[in-house]
């Protein structure tokens, strides 16, 4: 069975341990749809019987690793899982009551696109399910999107590639265009590699990772995410220069160490939803003693626009969700290159100056190596934010300052005292609250 090609109702009984199917009270439909297209009668009867299904989808209420949640399923042998008047009623009716009982929402793709029997009034189907997808996000509710064998025309327009985490099957043709309109078809591995698919995995791991992602998504609320325990160095700098070069030092412990001793597990996303995806920065949600925290990480580079725009998104969902945040920052400062110019490091980095700043749950930040300049800044909460032992913060580097103020470049060492960037000199200078010290719990770490 090709990805995606599995039935509607044994995909559903593979993945959740209960099932119940929303009533459809819709009436009899026109034998031949609303454009009276000849012989569309007797096509959904074929349908019908052939797969035992009255419509493209099966909608209902399932339980997936102990979560109740609102299940839409694409039944690809009905009409090719396309979508059409009656698909868009049951669409509705299916996050309407997600909305009314609270209930996440998993949409399991696998479509051709509208359908052409019914015409543009199928085709009016999508802005109505796109304002089912608002509305819910709005409540505050949580949809996860998986994509299967094919996500193509509005339904990876709607329900794919406008979920909140979407969830990508090996193999799986993916793209607003189908193989039919425009050989060969688009993969997911492409769409992930644009950073329009959080993650990647084969059909059998597809159970685990949507009880996992249900469960972070849903366990929300909480404090403030803890200061992690500092990793590196126990002793602070002397002097700046030793400040700047430990946090350059490539040895030092980075952001998916920290990452792994801070949470119990974690799921990462993926991109910016624009098309660009920046290694240099890991974004996700984690497991840590019961609570879900989510976290923007840089990794040492220079982040480039797809990684403000990654943190960016991440910021915006936890916010939604009312998940609180970790950032770690990491950075020697934004990449300036001409292919950041071209797409937009400006506006990216004020993009997340801004989500940060309207974000209503609490934001925690750790600098956990260079803080370079607005690169870093934007990454950080002005209000709560930590420093370890091997960080340094400030405006510019040294290096780059003296060049800003024309100075002989043998005196970087001593532009990095004059700057005062060491933990320490942060602390007293109020932009940071604290120095986290090694094996100390959140509560512990304190200023020097």
């Amino acid at each position: 069975m090709l990805c995606g090609r599995e039935p509607a109702r044994e995909l559903i009984g593979r993945l959740a341990s209960s099932f119940a199917e929303l009533p459809d009270d819709q009436g009899p439909s026109a034998v031949d749809g609303p454009l009276g297209w000849p012989g569309y009668g007797d096509q959904l009867a074929q349908a019908a019987a052939a797969t035992g299904e009255r419509e493209s989808v099966v909608c209902g209420v399932a339980e997936i690793g102990g979560i109740t949640t609102v299940v839409v399923a694409f039944e690809f042998g009905f009409l090719g899982g396309s979508l059409g008047t009656r698909t868009g009623a049951r669409i509705e009716r299916a996050f309407t009551h997600a909305r009314e009982r609270r209930l996440p929402v998993v949409s399991l793709v696998a479509t051709g696109g509208s359908r052409m029997q019914e015409g543009t009034p199928a085709l009016l189907q999508l802005p109505r399910i796109a304002r089912q997808i608002t509305l819910t996000r709005e409540a505050g509710l949580p949809h996860v999107s998986v994509l299967r064998d094919p996500t193509t025309g509005g339904g990876w327009a709607t329900l794919g590639a406008g979920a909140d985490v979407v969830l990508g099957l090996r193999g799986a043709q993916v793209g607003f265009a189908g193989s039919r309109v425009r050989p060969p078809g688009y993969s997911v591995t492409q769409q992930f590699a644009a950073g329009l698919v959080d993650q990647l995995m084969p059909p059998e791991e597809l159970r685990g990772r949507l009880e996992r992602w249900l469960r972070l998504l849903t366990t929300t609320g909480g404090d403030a995410a803890p200061v992690p325990a500092a990793l590196g160095q126990t002793t602070l700098p002397k002097t700046g220069w030793v400040a700047v070069v430990r946090a350059r030092t490539l040895g030092r412990p980075r952001a998916k160490q920290y990452l792994a001793s801070y949470f119990d597990w974690h799921e990462p996303v993926n991109g910016d939803r624009a098309g660009g995806v920046d290694p240099g920065v890991l974004c996700g949600f984690g497991h840590r003693d019961g609570q879900t925290i989510a976290y923007a990480a840089q990794c040492g580079t220079a982040t480039r626009p797809a990684g403000f725009r990654t943190a960016a998104r991440l910021v915006r969902l936890a916010d939604r969700l009312g998940v609180p945040v970790l950032t770690l920052v990491d950075t020697p400062g934004a990449a300036n290159d001409a292919a950041a110019e071209k797409a937009g490091v400006g506006a990216a980095i004020a993009d997340l100056f801004t989500a940060i700043a309207a974000a209503r749950v609490p934001v925690t930040t750790l600098v956990i190596g260079e803080g370079g300049s607005g690169g870093a800044l934007a990454f950080a909460a002005p209000d709560r934010m930590w420093v370890t032992p091997d960080s340094y913060f400030a405006v510019i580097s040294p290096e780059l300052a003296n060049a800003i103020l024309k100075r002989d470049p043998g005196r970087a060492r001593q532009t990095a005292e004059e700057l005062r960037l060491r933990p320490q000199d942060l602390v007293e200078l109020g932009v940071a609250l604290g120095i986290a010290q090694l094996d100390q719990s959140a509560d512990q770490a304190t200023a020097r």
